[in-house]
């Protein structure tokens, strides 16, 4: 049973994780953070190269459009955050079980039975709330009103960049269950960090995007996200590699998560309404919990 522990540390890692993205955001833009922090990353698996050949041409493809997916998801998840509160973030970032479900249905042509229907309905409820909050235009007077609509307007595009990332992440989960039957983790890692680098190195010599190399090595958010990034992932790989470890029990350990960014909007980043948004993430986490059964 390693494998349970090893996904609530990713699970917990991962909240620790978007904490540091906002904090690394307020120093740098996103490419920036991307570009450093991947490449960080892809020095700190680099020894492990011996280990991390031999592979079949076809898994050189697999993992390039592995690469490819996390690099749009990831380039949608840094502008959400960096724009929205990250308690509200960690709570849409749930919505990705709800995706890796449809994925199993339409891809794994798996069946939904009466629990993971209702686990998909509170997840879906839950969600809702965080739009549909009670008495809230109540609250509101004049100015006040007319400022919130029109924040909720200009948010709606990093609401859809959040979602976006949502889907992309639950396609690469499944895409790493599928590789991790064939390969191991040290290659797999290996190889998505390389074509990552490659892939944000190309986005900013082809967008011609600036980079201020100085200011983002000497950020040091960027350097604690990179070796997260390393342990975190490693300890998901290895877990995936695990014969006896379930994709539906993983999806619910990776959710430790959202307690994390919801905890840290309150008390570090002193946001509000949290109280709602914790309220919203135990829907969904229900929802979570019986669509595991």
């Amino acid at each position: 049973m390693l494998w349970i522990p090893l996904v609530l540390l990713y699970g917990i890692l991962k909240g620790v994780r978007e904490i540091l993205k906002k904090k690394a955001l307020e120093k740098n833009s996103t490419i920036e953070v991307l570009f450093m922090y991947t490449f960080l990353s892809f020095l700190i698996v680099l020894p492990g190269v011996r280990n991390a050949t031999g592979l079949e041409p076809k898994f050189y493809l697999y993992i390039g459009i592995k690469s490819f997916v996390i690099f749009l998801a990831w380039m949608f998840s840094f502008k959400a955050i960096k724009k929205m509160p990250i308690s509200l973030y960690g709570v849409l970032d749930l919505s990705r079980v709800m995706f890796a479900m449809l994925l199993g249905v339409i891809v794994l042509h798996e069946v939904l039975n009466a629990y993971q229907v209702t686990g998909l309905v509170l997840v879906s409820v839950g969600l809702l709330l965080l739009k549909y909050r009670p008495g809230r235009f109540k609250e509101l007077r004049g100015k006040d009103r007319a400022a919130e609509t029109k924040e909720q307007g200009v948010g709606k595009l990093y609401i859809v960049m959040a979602f976006a990332s949502c889907m992309l992440n639950a396609l690469s989960g499944l895409l790493d269950k599928i590789l991790m039957k064939d390969i191991s983790s040290t290659q797999l890692q290996f190889w998505y960090m390389l074509f990552l680098v490659l892939l944000y190195l190309l986005y900013i010599l082809i967008s011609r995007t600036p980079v201020r190399l100085r200011s983002v090595i000497c950020n040091k958010w960027v350097w604690m996200l990179s070796i997260l990034f390393v342990i975190a992932d490693r300890a998901l790989f290895i877990a995936n590699g695990m014969p006896e470890s379930r994709i539906t029990v993983m999806t619910l350990l990776k959710q430790a998560g959202c307690i994390v960014t919801i905890l840290a909007g309150r008390y570090l980043f002193k946001e509000k309404n949290t109280t709602h948004k914790m309220i919203c993430a135990a829907v969904i986490i229900a929802g979570i919990v019986i669509g595991a059964q």
